[in-house]
């Protein structure tokens, strides 16, 4: 045969023989299971929010980082607690009062009257909540969801494992694991002390006036706030015995909440109470400053409080730091006052976790410090719901696109469930049909909720997303053997990140 025919007719079956082999891989390649369940979710989306809750309810979802343990209980409860604290309600104010001597006033009614009045019990919830509301001329979503706080406070202390209970249950029914509740103890002490002492602008000297003076007498109570708190809840749920509840399965720690909005001595005080329980006390992670950024204190000395934290950094360094910045939006404080929060909470307060993080692009340089914030790994606590009811900020005005444009680390988060009336669940739904995210996009914040969490120890996963070389073919496994196991033992952080893994295996296998 003629060189050049064999030639043909070897190029043929060459060019027969790949198309073949092709069409055979074709025919039995079967998707893994993350791809089978990022099309299950895509076909969830296409039927809607509702089945596309229901998906995202079963899935898990890490930890949320960013939860006001008071705003995180539901209206029902407040008034269920009143009630068994002898409280009267104030019919025109809608909010709790102190009874005196024992009985309640003209224009009040007892707590425990309330169930057996629906009206009023209906108005209640409207008053502790933004169920219902609607902005009218003198009357803000900002002003409303904050004046929530005074309005159902007045309830004992002694119901705190009951809350810390209520949010870990949600939390568990919706697959979360972890949670860090945002809590403030009985400070006043240590503010009077530190009003009595003088404001010194010193703070390392200020410091050392404050433990001179007794100032660490006042930690053992403060630690002791949290510590018997998390036992009661714990107690509740009767973990560790045959009747466990499902809260037992979710991993609980606290950060030490300060009030910002009070005289610069007595935020002094609570920072650094909060920088000393968080060194002794391994449940409280970290420290946090709160209440409306754009209050006239908290403007006026948000510098002030991060040159505060700079220093006590200096001398605790290992203490966590998240922080409020940028809840903010055009018209709620002067031009200038939206142009430094974020860049002065990372750069001063060396703050690991933004909270909010919403006037981003109002800063001065916004693209420099959207670079900072990415190679610096400072992860922003994103709150959809939060951040549209108080600010009116939502969709392409909220910066969620640019903070994943510029690989800035970010996790959903609830900020305030119960006065927003909503959970975890509900704002996977939200950020999947208001900016089309993928069932990889979820997951990669599922993961960023643990690895940015602040647990100690190392973590499970190395930069270049592969986890460590000990556990590197075990992921997904329910429990690591051999030096994976090794490893774990030595890490609470990376033995989450093990936890979060093992439940996408059982949860994609099922589709």
């Amino acid at each position: 045969m003629h060189w050049a025919r064999r030639c043909q007719l070897l190029t043929a079956c060459l060019l027969f023989a790949s198309i073949a082999h092709a069409q055979a891989a074709r025919a039995v390649r079967v998707p893994d299971a993350e791809e089978r369940t990022s099309r299950a979710f895509d076909a969830a989306r296409k039927q809607g929010p509702l089945a596309l809750r229901a998906f995202l309810y079963a899935m898990p979802k890490g930890g949320d980082l960013h939860v006001h343990l008071s705003g995180a209980v539901y209206a029902e409860s407040f008034i269920r607690a009143a009630g068994e604290d002898g409280l009267c309600v104030d019919t025109e104010k809608l909010a709790f009062v102190r009874s005196k001597q024992g009985s309640c006033e003209t224009g009040e009614v007892p707590a425990t009257e309330v169930p057996q009045n629906q009206k009023l019990y209906d108005r209640l919830i409207d008053s502790f909540s933004m169920r219902s509301f609607v902005p009218v001329t003198g009357g803000s979503g900002h002003d409303h969801f904050f004046d929530t706080f005074d309005n159902f406070g007045g309830t004992s202390k002694n119901h705190t494992p009951e809350w810390i209970d209520e949010v870990a249950s949600r939390a568990a029914a919706q697959n979360e694991q972890y949670l860090e509740l945002m809590e403030t103890p009985d400070f006043k002490p240590a503010a009077v002390l530190a009003a009595k002492t003088g404001f010194n602008a010193n703070f390392a000297q200020y410091r050392e006036q404050l433990l001179a003076a007794g100032f660490r007498n006042f930690v053992p109570a403060a630690r002791a706030f949290f510590d018997d708190a998390d036992k009661a809840a714990r107690e509740r749920e009767h973990c560790g015995q045959a009747n466990a509840q499902p809260a037992c399965r979710i991993q609980v720690r606290y950060i030490y909440q300060v009030l910002r909005g009070l005289p610069k001595e007595a935020v002094f005080a609570q920072i650094l109470l909060g920088f000393e329980v968080a060194s002794v006390d391994p449940s409280v992670v970290g420290i946090n400053l709160v209440q409306p950024e754009d209050c006239y204190v908290c403007m006026r000395d948000y510098q002030l409080h991060m040159q505060m934290i700079s220093a006590l950094h200096a001398i605790y360094p290992k203490v966590h730091i998240a922080l409020h910045a940028g809840e903010l939006a055009p018209g709620m404080v002067p031009p200038d006052g939206l142009k430094f929060h974020i860049r002065s909470a990372v750069e001063t307060g060396h703050a690991e976790r933004i909270g909010h993080g919403v006037d981003i692009m109002y800063e001065d340089r916004p693209y420099e410090l959207l670079n900072e914030m990415a190679e610096k790994h400072v992860l922003v606590e994103i709150n959809l719901t939060s951040n549209d009811v108080i600010l009116n900020i939502k969709g392409e005005d909220h910066p969620f696109l640019l903070y994943r444009k510029y690989r800035v680390p970010i996790a959903l988060s609830t900020d305030d469930e119960g006065v927003s009336r909503i959970d975890l669940t509900h704002e996977y739904v939200r950020a999947a049909v208001t900016y089309s995210l993928s069932y990889r996009d979820l997951k990669q914040m599922a993961r960023a909720s643990i690895e940015y969490s602040f647990l100690p120890g190392a973590d499970l996963w190395q930069k270049t997303d592969q986890p460590v070389a000990q556990c590197r073919n075990q992921l997904g496994r329910e429990t690591p053997l051999g030096i994976c196991a090794d490893f774990l033992r030595s890490s609470e952080k990376a033995q989450q990140e093990w936890e979060l893994e093992w439940r996408f295996h059982q949860f994609e296998a099922s589709y």
